[in-house]
């Protein structure tokens, strides 16, 4: 056997563990920790929240009056999420749900664009750890 080719296939194998998945396949926990206190919504009415914390690349803290919290767990790692800290929602409704989309608000130059888009997941109402 050439030993070109025997160096080829001694290769291979390490080629393709090398392109595997990139990063976690689950959201690491996120901070702070959250003690959940109720059930799960599928919405959560837009009044209920004022403003938002970004934890990481999965998850986002609703947040509302006094200590009032939602924890929103995405399906999916959202790129960019994390890093931006920054998205946006198009809804029609007076509420946003688990089946509306968000998209990361990326800074290019002086202004703001449209990035990834990611699906939410459900409202979990969550006492938020100091």
């Amino acid at each position: 056997m050439d030993i070109r080719r025997t160096f080829a296939l001694t290769l291979a194998p390490l080629a393709l563990a090398a392109c595997g998945k990139a990063g976690p396949a689950e959201p690491p926990p996120p901070s702070p920790a959250a003690e959940v206190i109720g059930a799960a919504q599928d919405c959560l009415p837009l009044a209920s929240f004022s403003s938002t914390q970004v934890r990481d690349d999965w998850t986002i803290d609703f947040l509302g009056a006094g200590q009032k919290a939602w924890r929103n767990t995405l399906p999916n790692r959202c790129p960019g999420l994390r890093a931006e800290s920054a998205f946006t929602y198009e809804t029609s409704l007076s509420q946003l749900c688990g089946t509306d989309i968000i998209y990361v608000l990326q800074r290019t130059g002086g202004s703001l664009q449209r990035g990834a888009g990611c699906g939410l997941g459900k409202f979990v109402p969550v006492k938020l750890a100091k």
